[in-house]
């Protein structure tokens, strides 16, 4: 604000002006400054300008302006420009004699009665529609003048009406006083409503307007449909009357954006000087905005030119009087025929609830209703729109064109049997069960007998539109071993009422395909309802690969109904389609496993094909690897019994490439075993082993290791800390270790505390770990630390302490903290977890990754897949017992950004009850 002050102080000096001399043109605009800060109603913008006009008068050059008229505009314009206020205005008129007309209420009352009679009209039109034009808000002192004389002429004609057109499209002119009054008719009687506020800044007072609680006659009410026409005229208290409204949501408000008028502008005179400025001396504030229809003016909810008004306000009333009945129609076709009985309760009660204040049109209901329906339950399905022409009510039927069945094994089915002894099948409609039936034979000769002795068999959807649901069952049966009574899929008829099941067919005259081999469902865009359920019904009962485009999204289980006496027309879901994991079908198009274009789909499934041959050899191989690496033998069993049982259930069918291999691996070894260490990844190069030989650094490189890896700080009351990010190798640790003594160790083995922060340290050798460890225990006991438990191996080893160190050695008594977050891991954890099982550290932070101290990667067949496997097992020193896979947990937990900080409390809580002798 205070720039805007500066360069309103500026423009009003370096106006640079002078006509008569500096003195007269400095006190005249001290003189508006005064003016201003005395009357102007945002006193907030002016903080300051009285020091910067004075600053600005003194320091600069000033232009002469002999033009006292020309003065004015450009003080206009600077005021204007910086207070962003167009109400501002600067004139001179030095003949200019103000003219105060007399008050409204001071006038006679035969004078009162005509000028209310010409300013006001109305009317009962068609429908018992009120229609009420007012040109002038009278103010409250009129309005208990003359208020039973206005009551009985003018209220009482309308106030019996089932709705209101309220025309304030020329009215310019009013008092603000008379607000409250007409807002009140339109609002209940309790609770008082607080409807706007107004700051007075020459009284320096504010005052609240609030609906009335006592009124002559009956009130209009709240509920009642009451239409406000506005027009560019608008002006003053008629647009406090439209803007309250509107946002009460009492009324719609129609026409053109209104004046933009002011609660109240006086032009005051500038000392004797013959220049007058227009100041607004009050503003207005709503309660339920923030914000005021000054300036800027009333915008209207629904624009049309206001000539028109009147027929937009009549169509508007009578789509939004049948509202409820709209929405009650809705209610109840959602509550007879949705398919989803459950959600019906939470639907209804959510249209109940709904305001619909921002309806003005049937497409604004579609709308509304869509989006507070979908808000409770996502149904795609469920969706209501305007119609030109509806269709008959009932499922969109799809015809059946037997014509193409007149000859009917060619048209049906186009077999072949492709290079690999791979079949190749494709229809292009699903014919009804009587034709299948038909045609058994030809069909069981034609086709089953044929392909039978395929190892593969490749359906080709990607040309079929449909047809006949019921032919489903049939045709899946076929895909199945016919001894297996396989349970295919559920459907909910909420017309009747009714569930059914169905299963695979026992009496199917042809062979059946079997539940083992191969089926790839090629589809596009094209592919729409039976087929469609078709190729859903394959995926989910994990019988077959689906190949090509994403389908059509056309099949909804769906009838459409017209809402009475309106051009809507709601489409509700009368039937569930529900898959063997109890899963609704709600529509859409089908997702592919391998999305390509349809025309790539054939190519693309041979190469599927290939690969789906090798995974039953590399999931083997994976099981064969958790037996002779894995650390935990019981759960390795379970883990290799879960993935032979999920292949031999086809649930590696949807897997595509080894990426995706890896990927399903990963997640069941993970489910399975409990263990986010086991990981399956797929690389197209050799990984590096984790046990390549170290690179032991040359002399040069020493110090910079050393500056890279550790941080060092003796803190206030001689805490030493220490930070490194990496976990080196023994063998590079003893290469660096007289440097790392110097640089590192030298400074902090003195202190009287030590926090170790490895919250930042992934991991990396284990070797080093007894090294370090030693450094915080007495040379003698050695210390048993750990043991590892190698499973390639099966051998034991104990981890201990070691005899010497380089350098001196912390010691055994004195206070360290090592602080952990989420990403400390590997051998950074096993060095924390170490700490804390012997009671030598007090661990602050988060849990640990979890990560192995040691897994070994290896080759999965000879794929590019490769199995990350923990192959040691760590036992405690303390407790014998296997340390667990879920991380080190901390003594105590804190985010890892506070942990230093919380440290810090600690040592110094510690040291402070050390000193008074506690």
């Amino acid at each position: 604000m205070a720039g805007t002050v500066r360069v309103f102080a500026l423009i009003m000096v370096a106006c640079r002006v002078l006509f008569v001399g500096a003195s007269f043109q400095s006190a005249l605009v001290l003189d508006m400054a005064k003016i201003l800060l005395d009357n102007y109603c945002f006193p907030e913008n002016l903080v300051g300008m009285q020091e910067a006009i004075q600053q600005a008068i003194s320091s600069g050059e000033i232009l002469h302006i002999s033009d006292r008229k020309t003065l004015a505009s450009v003080l206009t314009a600077g005021v204007q420009g910086a207070l962003n206020d167009p109400r501002l205005s600067v004139s001179y008129e030095p003949n200019y004699t103000p003219i105060t007309p007399p008050a409204l209420q001071s006038l006679p009352t035969e004078q009162l009665i005509r000028l209310i009679r010409n300013t006001v009209k109305l009317e009962v039109m068609d429908n018992n529609v009120g229609y009420l034009r007012i040109d002038r808000i009278i103010g409250q002192e009129t309005v208990s003048k003359l208020g039973r004389l206005l009551h009985d002429n003018i209220w009482k004609k309308v106030a019996h009406t089932s709705a209101m057109i309220f025309d304030l499209r020329f009215s310019t002119a009013g008092e603000l006083s008379g607000v409250p009054y007409i807002v009140s008719y339109f609002s209940d009687s309790e609770p008082l409503l607080h409807i706007d506020t107004i700051y007075e800044r020459p009284t320096n007072t504010t005052k609240e307007l609030w609906t009335m609680p006592a009124l002559l006659g009956e009130r209009y009410g709240k509920r009642k449909e009451v239409i406000v026409l506005i027009s560019k005229r608008t002006m003053g208290a008629a647009e406090a009357v439209a803007y309250i409204l509107k946002h009460l949501k009492r009324a719609v408000i129609v026409g053109e954006r209104s004046a933009g008028g002011s609660v109240k502008v006086e032009k005051l005179s500038v000392g004797d000087s013959g220049f007058y400025i227009t100041v607004p001396v009050a503003r207005s504030v709503n309660p339920v905005t923030g914000q005021s229809w000054e300036v800027n003016g009333v915008s209207p909810s629904v624009t049309v030119n206001p000539k028109e008004g009147v027929a937009k306000a009549k169509s508007l009333i009578a789509v939004r009087k049948s509202l409820p009945k709209t929405v009650k129609r809705v209610s109840d076709i959602i509550k007879r025929f949705y398919s989803f009985k459950d959600k019906i309760p939470a639907l209804l009660n959510q249209l109940a609830k709904t305001d619909f204040f921002t309806v003005v049109s049937e497409e604004d209901l579609a709308a509304k209703l869509n989006y507070e329906l979908q808000s409770v339950f996502e149904d795609p399905r469920l969706n209501i729109k305007t119609m030109q022409e509806l269709p008959d009510n009932g499922l969109d039927a799809t015809p059946e064109d037997h014509s193409s069945f007149d000859n009917p094994i060619d048209p049906l089915f186009k077999l072949e049997i492709l290079s690999g002894n791979n079949g190749y099948l494709r229809f292009d409609r699903f014919p009804t069960p009587t034709i299948l039936i038909g045609l058994e034979d030809r069909i069981k000769e034609k086709v089953w007998q044929p392909v039978k002795d395929t190892e593969n068999l490749i359906i080709d959807l990607r040309y079929n539109t449909g047809g006949s649901t019921e032919a489903l069952p049939i045709l899946l049966s076929y895909m199945f071993d016919i001894s297996s009574n396989t349970h295919l899929f559920s459907i909910y008829d909420s017309i009747r009422n009714l569930t059914a099941d169905f299963h695979t067919l026992r009496n199917i005259s042809g062979p059946s395909y079997g539940s083992r081999k191969g089926i790839y469902i090629l589809t596009s865009y094209y592919t729409a309802e039976a087929g469609e359920e078709f190729a859903y019904l394959m995926q989910s009962l994990h019988r077959g690969t689906v190949i090509g485009e994403i389908t059509s999204g056309t099949l909804l289980h769906s009838k459409t109904f017209q809402v009475e006496e309106t051009s809507l027309a709601i489409t509700v879901p009368v039937i569930n389609f529900i898959d063997i994991n109890g899963e609704c079908w709600l529509g859409g198009g089908v997702v592919p496993d391998a999305i390509v274009l349809a025309e790539d789909a054939v190519e693309r499934a041979h190469e599927i094909i290939a690969f789906h041959k090798d995974i039953q050899d590399l999931v083997q191989e994976v099981g064969d690897l958790l037996e002779k690496y894995y650390t935990v033998p019981e759960v390795e069993a379970k883990v290799s019994r879960l993935l032979q049982s999920k292949l031999t259930e086809g649930l590696y069918r949807s897997v595509v490439d080894y990426e995706f291999l890896a990927s399903q691996l990963t997640a069941d070894l993970q489910e399975t075993s409990g263990d986010h260490r086991l990981h399956i990844f797929y690389c197209e190069i050799e990984p590096e082993s984790f046990h390549d030989i170290p690179k032991i650094p040359s002399l040069e490189e020493v110090g910079f290791i050393i500056d890279a890896l550790f941080k060092v700080e003796v803190m206030s009351g001689n805490i030493g800390y220490l930070r490194f990010d990496m976990m080196e190798d023994i063998k590079v640790v003893r290469a660096i270790g007289p440097q790392l003594i110097k640089a590192v160790w030298s400074k902090l083995v003195n202190t009287d505390t030590l926090i170790i922060d490895m919250r930042y340290n992934t991991g990396g050798y284990s070797t080093a770990i007894p090294l370090i460890c030693t450094y915080f225990f007495d040379a003698q006991p050695l210390k048993h630390l750990y043991t590892v438990f190698d499973r390639s191996t099966t051998t034991a080893t104990k981890v201990m302490t070691l005899p010497e160190v380089l350098g001196q050695r912390y010691g055994s008594q004195k206070d360290i903290y090592i602080l952990t977050s989420h990403i400390t891991g590997s051998a950074a954890e096993a060095f924390a977890r170490t700490m804390k099982d012997l009671k030598r550290a007090t661990v602050i932070g988060e849990p640990t990754i979890g990560g192995a101290l040691s897994s070994g990667t290896y080759q999965i067949g000879n794929s590019l897949l490769y199995a990350s496997i923990p192959n040691q097992a760590i036992l405690s020193a303390v407790t014998g017992k296997t340390w667990s896979v879920s991380g080190v947990e901390p003594h105590v937990a804190v985010q890892a950004n506070d942990a230093l900080n919380v440290a810090l409390k600690i040592i110094g809580k510690k040291q402070q009850k050390k000193n008074s002798g506690k």
